[in-house]
């Protein structure tokens, strides 16, 4: 299944209630598997940003739903990136020799 990496960085909104971030994680997790992910895990960061999640879904469509859920209650904005596996970057380099 496709694996999505998720820089997350709390809104002004997210940061206020910061004693809350277990529990939306919780929430974040339920609601991954309503639309048909899973979130793998989650990282609370120091650095650029304040969390990373690590989301499997199986296609663009679902994941998108799933961050679309998390960023639309307003406590964090996303930036989301499509990561691959051994396996799959060895396919990947396969198809380039041709």
């Amino acid at each position: 299944m496709p694996t999505y990496v998720a820089l997350l960085n709390w809104t002004d909104q997210g940061v206020r209630a910061y004693k809350d971030t277990p529990k939306r994680a919780e929430a974040f997790a339920a609601a991954t598997r309503n639309v048909g992910a899973n979130l793998l895990n989650i990282y609370w960061t120091f650095g650029p940003y304040d969390v990373v999640a690590i989301v499997e879904a199986p296609d663009d469509e679902t994941a998108g739903a799933a961050l679309l859920q998390l960023g639309g209650a307003g406590n964090v904005r996303t930036t989301t990136m499509r990561a691959f596996g051994q396996d799959e970057m060895e396919r990947i380099i396969g198809k380039t020799t041709g």
